[in-house]
C-alpha cells in the first residue's frame, strides 16, 4: 500500500440534507440528514474532518447496491468524481497476455457508460460486465461479475481516500483482497474507504468469453466461429440478455441480484442432487459447487410473488423489486421470507448481496 499524496486539511463545504429516494436504484424512500457531494480531490480533507464529527458514515456511489432506511442518520458522501485517462505502458500479465491497455477511471463515472466507452475505443475486456448499474468506484467494492468475468481480473490498482487517517493511498490488486462479490472495501468498517479512481488493465490480445449458455445461444453469437467474435458483439448480446431478464431500475426499482449464489461442499451437493435431480449448480476449481440461488427461489414458489409494495421479479427470481412506495423494511421482510423458504427446503443459507444500511 502506497501513499501518493497528502492534502491540506482545510474545510471547503458542509453537508446538507437531501432526499435520496431518487438516488438509490431500489427507489426506497430515504431522507438523509447530511450529504456532501464529492466532485474534486480538494474536498477529500473535508471528508475526514466531517467524518470525525459524525456518529456514522456512508459512502454512496450510484446507489445501486444498497438498502437505505427511511431516515438516514449517517453522514453521506456522494462520490461524483469524473474523468477517464489513458495511461498506456505495456505489462506482462500472469495469464500470458503480452501487453495491456492501462486506463485510469474516476470513481463517479457511470459503470455501463465506461464499459461502452472502453469497448468502442478498442479497449476490450469489460464487455461481459455491461449494463450492471452503479458507478466505477462502487464496482470494486462488490467485485462485480457476470457471464464468466469478475472485475478483479481487470484491475491493477485502486486509489482510495482512507477516511480515518485522512490520506490518499494506492492499493494493489492483491491488497484489495478481492473475493466472490467481496473485497477489502466491503469488509472494512463503514466509513473507512472512499474510492477515488480505478486503474484498469485491459488486454490488447483479447479473447472472447462466452461460455454461458445464454450467450452461446444469442442470435448475434450462435452462428459465428469463436475466433471471429468481437467485443462489440459480446457487449450487444450481454445487453440484450440483461434487458430481457432484468427490470430497468428507472421503471421498476431494484438492486439487481439481491442474493449471492451460495457455494457448497461436494458432499452437500451430492446430497442435494439425489433429492433434486434437476438441481442447477456449477462446479468450482476447489471442488465446491456454486448453486443457482434464483433456481432455488423459483422452486420454492416465490418467483413473481408480492408482499405489499415489494416483490420477487416474475422473470428473474434473484431480483427483488419495489412496486412503488416500498421502504427498507418492506424489502427486508420479503428477503427474510425468501431466505427462510430456501433454508427450509434446501438447507442452504442465502446471503444478501446489497449493503443494508
Amino acid at each position: 500500500m502506497s501513499n501518493p499524496a497528502q492534502l491540506s486539511p482545510v474545510l471547503h463545504q458542509h453537508p446538507t440534507p437531501l432526499d435520496l429516494t431518487a438516488h438509490n436504484t431500489l427507489g426506497l424512500r430515504c431522507q438523509a440528514r447530511q450529504v456532501l457531494s464529492i466532485t474534486s480531490l480538494e474536498q477529500l480533507p473535508d471528508v475526514t474532518a466531517h467524518a470525525r464529527q459524525a456518529q456514522a458514515v456512508l459512502v454512496l456511489g450510484g446507489g445501486s447496491n444498497v438498502v437505505l432506511p427511511a431516515d438516514l442518520k449517517a453522514l453521506v458522501f456522494r462520490v461524483q468524481l469524473k474523468g477517464i485517462h489513458y495511461v498506456g505502458a505495456d505489462t506482462l500479465l500472469p495469464e500470458g497476455l503480452d501487453d495491456v491497455w492501462r486506463i485510469d477511471v474516476a470513481a463517479g463515472e457511470n459503470w455501463h457508460e465506461w464499459v461502452v466507452t472502453a469497448t468502442n475505443a478498442g479497449w476490450p475486456g469489460l464487455e461481459n460486465l455491461a449494463l450492471i448499474p452503479g458507478t466505477v468506484g462502487a464496482a470494486p467494492v462488490q467485485n462485480i461479475g457476470a457471464y464468466g468475468v469478475e472485475l478483479q481480473e481487470r484491475i491493477e490498482s485502486v486509489i482510495a481516500w482512507h477516511i480515518p487517517e485522512g490520506k490518499l493511498v494506492t492499493l494493489s490488486n492483491t491488497e484489495c483482497a478481492f473475493a466472490y462479490r467481496d473485497s477489502l472495501f466491503k469488509r472494512s468498517p463503514p466509513g473507512t474507504w472512499l474510492i477515488v479512481s480505478v486503474r484498469f488493465l485491459l488486454p490488447k490480445k483479447w479473447r472472447p468469453i462466452f461460455d454461458y449458455p445464454d450467450l452461446r445461444a444469442h442470435p448475434v453469437l450462435a452462428n459465428i466461429a469463436p475466433e471471429s467474435v468481437t467485443a462489440q458483439q459480446i457487449l450487444q448480446a450481454v445487453c440484450d440478455i440483461r434487458r430481457a431478464k432484468l427490470p430497468d431500475p428507472a421503471v421498476l426499482g431494484n438492486a439487481g441480484s439481491f442474493f449471492k449464489n451460495p457455494v457448497i461442499s461436494a458432499d452437500q451437493y451430492r446430497s442435494l442432487k439425489e433429492k433434486f435431480t434437476d438441481l442447477v449448480a456449477y462446479p468450482q476449481t476447489n471442488s465446491t459447487f456454486k448453486l443457482a440461488a434464483g433456481w432455488m427461489i423459483d422452486r420454492c414458489g416465490w418467483k413473481g410473488k408480492r408482499l405489499g409494495p415489494a416483490g420477487v421479479h416474475d422473470r428473474q427470481a434473484l431480483v427483488l423489486v419495489n412496486y412503488g412506495g416500498a421502504q427498507a423494511s418492506d424489502i427486508l421482510t420479503l428477503a427474510n421470507e425468501v431466505r427462510e423458504a430456501v433454508r427450509t427446503q434446501f438447507g442452504v443459507e442465502l446471503e444478501i448481496e446489497p449493503v443494508v444500511v
